[in-house]
């Protein structure tokens, strides 16, 4: 059994649009935050959002890396 390459052409489409989703979706609770009187399902998507910038963070250094790579025609 042949062992089927890693493409990675797509990596930092595909980052990106995650990326993009996230902000969305932050965007998203911050105007459900607004609109709430519920004190817990306010802190719940606080919390979320904060979950979610940290995976921001990650994923804005994983697409610098794969970026690097793409210039690099992955070698």
């Amino acid at each position: 059994m042949r062992h089927k390459e890693d493409d990675r052409t797509d990596n930092v489409d595909r980052i990106q649009f995650n990326i993009d989703k996230t902000i969305q979706n932050m965007n998203r609770a911050e105007d459900m935050m607004e609109e709430t009187d519920d004190e817990k399902a306010r802190q719940a998507l606080e919390d979320k959002n904060e979950r979610r910038r940290d995976a921001l963070t990650g994923m804005r250094e994983e697409i610098k890396d794969e970026a690097i790579d793409k210039q690099d025609d992955y070698r």
